[in-house]
């Protein structure tokens, strides 16, 4: 019996982006058989309409951004043999379902799919493939294979945006630790827990999705809390700190105090500072 293909979203209040990832999953060569939704608490509760494939929507309540706990519940509520977890924001090409079901299949491994990056207006409408490939810009620190897989020994470059996993290797791993709570690090954890187990980190060719724009900030300031904690946790386990460029601009701003194995909140930031690093 063939192995079935899951894709898995979260979701929070961007009911666009989901409905272009719906029209992407449409439009692929091959449709996966089922796609997970877990809305992280949405504004409005969250309905996928289509009708050609399964779609299950799982209310996960709450004001903060559960990442891992999300995953892990879409995980579970998954009866596909492999996993394909795409960011919301994220449009998957034509390719990218069939292309990571085949890969999935001959290589038991994390595998990342290529991500190139949409402009404020460049899905908007009713956009075409070719629209997006002509727009869409490739991430500037990690190459992708034209073709097939690359072996990648930096598991740090591990993104969460667009990856495969078999469910079994994923159920052995644990899945996302829900120690990491809302935003931050628990992706890069899970990568390095990747690698201790012993598995290979592989770069995808061939395939890709397009990330959609949106506004952000730059720091995240309004992520800080859950940075700062989670940023603790993952020290204690590793003996590195992950997001340093973010730390190293909180620190700029005087809002901790960082050296190489202490990290101490000085203040919290203002409203006003927070509002000065939204990028739109």
């Amino acid at each position: 019996m063939a192995a079935k293909l899951s894709v898995l979203t979260l979701v929070k209040n961007r009911e666009g982006h989901l409905a272009n990832l719906v029209r992407g999953l449409e439009r692929a060569e091959v449709q996966p058989d089922e796609l997970i939704v877990v809305d992280m608490g949405s504004d409005r509760p969250v309905v996928v309409q289509t009708t050609a494939f399964a779609a299950n929507v799982i209310r996960l309540e709450g004001q903060a951004l559960p990442l891992a706990a999300a995953r892990n519940m879409a995980a579970a509520r998954a009866t596909g043999d492999h996993l394909l977890f795409l960011d919301v924001d994220c449009i998957p090409g034509r390719t990218l379902p069939g292309v990571m079901d085949a890969a999935l299949a001959q290589r038991d491994g994390l595998i990342c799919a290529e991500v190139r990056y949409l402009g404020p207006d460049d899905a908007e409408g009713d956009w075409t493939e070719a629209d997006l490939l002509f727009a869409g810009m490739p991430h500037p620190v990690r190459p992708f294979p034209v073709e097939g897989m690359r072996m990648e020994s930096n598991y740090g470059l591990f993104w969460s945006l667009a990856f495969g996993i078999r469910a079994r290797t994923f159920e052995s791993l644990g899945g996302f630790d829900e120690a990491f709570t809302g935003y931050g690090a628990e992706d890069t954890d899970f990568g390095f827990r990747t690698e201790q187990a012993g598995i290979s980190l592989l770069f995808l060719g061939g395939a890709c999705a397009f990330h959609q724009h949106h506004a952000t900030y730059d720091p995240p300031l309004q992520h800080f809390e859950d940075i700062i904690r989670n940023a603790g946790i993952f020290y204690g386990r590793w003996m590195r700190w992950p997001m340093d460029g973010w730390l190293r601009a909180f620190s700029e701003r005087g809002l901790v105090s960082w050296s190489e194995d202490r990290l101490e909140i000085l203040r919290r930031p203002l409203a006003s500072e927070i509002a000065d690093t939204l990028v739109a």
